[in-house]
């Protein structure tokens, strides 16, 4: 079960251990990380689970498909070159101190 590290935009830290299997974005929801909404559920269509992570982290996961790229075009917050949608993001050995930054807005 990796260690997961989600950053708000205040700089508060919040650490969790994420289950093998499950998106970034449910396991933000489920341990009450306010600023990701995830208003479709997972469904890679709304964009209101992004979040940034660094060039490290890009280089271990796998990378984002051609649906994810294309909804984050639609981000509130301006798109990074780490930006990803949380609800692509499964976690796994690979996300072992993963740090993902939140973005001041979603909406």
């Amino acid at each position: 079960m990796p260690r997961i590290t989600f950053v708000s935009p205040d700089g508060t830290r919040r650490a969790v251990d994420a289950p093998d299997g499950e998106t970034l974005m449910r396991i933000a929801v489920h341990h009450g990380v306010e600023e990701i909404l995830g208003e479709c559920g997972g469904a890679c269509c709304c964009a209101t689970c992004h979040v940034y992570l660094d060039e490290a982290s890009m280089t271990r996961l796998l990378p984002a498909d051609d649906m994810e790229l294309q909804v984050l075009e639609f981000t509130a917050a301006p798109r990074r070159a780490g930006s990803r949608l949380a609800c692509q993001v499964l976690a796994d050995r690979r996300c072992e101190g993963l740090i993902v930054q939140l973005p001041a807005t979603q909406i």
